[in-house]
């Protein structure tokens, strides 16, 4: 598979879908799961969170994860961290990249982690100082995500001005990439563009990363409205697992295979193969316990003459 990217994708159903699930998958399966679509030419998998057991049994097998994803070559492994301990563990395990999230609405943040906004925001500041006070860890990078970012379940709105102070302090703490999550599904196309055009500015060079969920059929719309203003790093979910324990209604991530299909089509080569999703599609599905799956390109296949963007990219359109 052609390493040549135009779009960089994060697979987060190893930790997004399967946390959000009654199903506790095996780790040899997850593994599994893991390398096949890493050989798919996925270039990065979150494959677990270093959360307490007791909260997110899902996730008890985070370390062993970690451990047996590092020998596939090539693939970033990153995890999801959600305070100072759990970050501790984190690198200690071996992973490549920690993903921070904090929730941008005050009443999310506190249902879902027990602390106000600033008081992850000071998390965060630890975790920066702890990795960069360790020579061993200061390859590991360190994402900071904004969960809550186009709304809320709990409190509805959410000001824009609060989602780019946040952006803000992350970057002045040392933040390696920035994450916009609609943890609720509550975007829209021309929110999109309004936050994620601010968001860059504010950045700067750090790579900034969309976060969709489907909740409400929008996840493919506010991708090509993220794409219109350059950004060019998504995270999606196999067969579209995937939601917030903490947020009612927010079912389903953005599909990865519909995802891929879609750039592959607009002439966005993306590196992966869509016929190895599939193969992992099918491995996921048959360790699920009655779990529902989605998606629209493993029911219609590809139309009649479709090639990969990096195939044939001199004859096609597409955004640089």
């Amino acid at each position: 598979m052609s390493k040549q990217r135009d779009v960089w994708l994060r697979e987060v159903g190893t930790r997004d879908g399967l946390q959000s699930i009654a199903t506790i998958f095996p780790t040899a399966a997850k593994l599994e799961w893991i390398r096949l679509e890493a050989a798919a030419g996925m270039p990065e998998i979150e494959v677990g969170s270093f959360v307490p057991p007791k909260l997110l049994p899902q996730m008890a097998d985070s370390a062993e994860v970690v451990a047996g994803a590092k020998r596939t070559p090539g693939l970033r492994v990153s995890v999801l961290v959600p305070n100072l301990r759990g970050a501790e563990n984190a690198l200690a395990s071996g992973a490549d990249q920690l993903n921070y999230v904090l929730s941008v609405s005050e009443a999310h943040s506190r249902a879902n982690v027990r602390r106000s906004v600033q008081e992850a925001m000071d998390d965060f500041r630890r975790i920066i100082e702890y990795r960069n006070a360790r020579p061993e860890f200061r390859h590991v990078r360190v994402a900071g995500g904004l969960a809550t970012a186009f709304g809320c379940t709990i409190a509805g709105q959410v000001p824009v001005s609060e989602v780019f102070d946040a952006a803000r302090k992350m970057i002045e703490l040392g933040a390696d990439e920035i994450a916009v999550a609609d943890t609720v599904g509550y975007a829209n196309p021309a929110q999109c563009r309004q936050i994620f055009r601010e968001v860059l500015a504010i950045v700067g060079d750090v790579p900034v990363t969309a976060h969709f969920h489907d909740t409400r059929g929008l996840g493919l719309a506010n991708v090509d409205a993220a794409l219109d203003v350059g950004i060019r790093r998504f995270d999606a979910s196999l067969a579209g697992l995937g939601g917030c324990p903490y947020a009612p209604g927010a079912s389903g991530n953005v599909v990865m295979e519909d995802l891929v299909f879609m750039l592959e089509a607009m002439g966005l080569s993306t590196g992966v193969d869509l016929d190895g999703l599939l193969e992992a599609r099918g491995h996921m599905e048959r360790h699920l316990e009655g779990e529902s799956t989605r998606g629209a390109f493993v029911k219609a296949g590809v139309p009649k003459g479709f090639v990969l963007a990096g195939d044939d990219v001199a004859s096609r359109g597409g955004r640089a």
